[in-house]
């Protein structure tokens, strides 16, 4: 499921604009993928121990 999960979020980070036809030309989308990868690592390996 990691591997998913990191697969779908380099694509979408990548090559988001491309496939889903969004602007981001001051990167406000990328960051906001970005961060919610790192809070669903977060909260995902809080929820673990």
């Amino acid at each position: 499921m990691t591997g998913l999960a990191l697969m779908m979020f380099i694509g979408l980070f990548a090559f988001g604009g491309q496939l889903l036809g969004w602007s981001d030309s001051g990167g406000q989308v990328q960051l906001g993928l970005f961060m919610s990868f790192l809070f669903g690592i977060i909260c995902g390996y809080r929820t673990r121990s």
